[in-house]
C-alpha cells in the first residue's frame, strides 16, 4: 500500500481588530498556501457571511471531485487508445443544513467529451464508471456521486 501526504497552510486574514469577539465581528477571508504554488484568496460562501467573489471550501470540494474524475477518465481513455480532444464538466453539488450541521447529499457530474473516433463513443461513455471507481476523492465520500456524460466525435 502506498501512502501520500498533502500539506497546506490556511491563513485567516479576516481579523478586523477584535478577533472573533462575536459572530459579526470578523470576516471569513483566508489565504490558502501550498508550497511552490500560487496563493489562493478565499472566503466562506455567501450564506455563511463570506465574500461571493472568492472561492470557498464548497467550491473546492466540488472542483476536487470533478477534476479527480476527469484525470482518471483521461488515464483510462489513454490506456484504451481513445483520444480525447476536449472536455468540460459542469458539476452540481447539493448540500443541506440541519441542526446536526451541514453536509453534501449528492453530486452530479456532467462531463461533455469530444473524441476523435465516432465508433468509440459508447466505450468512451462507459469509462466514466471506472473513472468513478478509481477517483480518490469520490472514494472518500459518503453520498451518491452520479454521472450524466455526453460524448461526441469531432470527426
Amino acid at each position: 500500500m502506498k501512502e501520500h501526504t498533502y500539506e497546506a497552510t490556511i491563513l485567516w486574514t479576516g481579523n478586523k481588530g477584535t478577533g472573533t469577539s462575536d459572530y459579526t465581528s470578523y470576516e471569513r477571508e483566508f489565504t490558502l498556501k501550498i508550497q511552490n504554488k500560487p496563493d489562493l484568496f478565499c472566503s466562506a460562501d455567501i450564506p455563511f457571511r463570506g465574500d461571493g467573489t472568492k472561492h470557498n471550501p464548497e467550491d473546492f470540494f466540488l472542483a476536487s471531485l470533478s477534476s479527480c474524475h476527469m484525470l482518471w477518465y483521461f488515464h483510462l481513455c489513454a490506456d484504451a487508445g481513445i483520444q480525447v480532444v476536449a472536455y468540460i464538466d459542469e458539476p452540481i453539488g447539493k448540500m443541506i443544513q440541519d441542526p446536526n450541521g451541514g453536509r453534501f447529499t449528492s453530486v452530479v457530474l456532467h462531463p461533455q467529451v469530444i473524441i476523435t473516433d465516432p465508433t468509440r463513443i459508447d466505450e468512451a461513455n462507459s469509462l466514466h464508471q471506472e473513472a468513478h471507481k478509481q477517483c480518490f476523492i469520490a472514494n472518500s465520500c459518503n453520498f451518491p456521486i452520479t454521472h450524466q456524460p455526453t460524448c461526441i466525435s469531432n470527426d
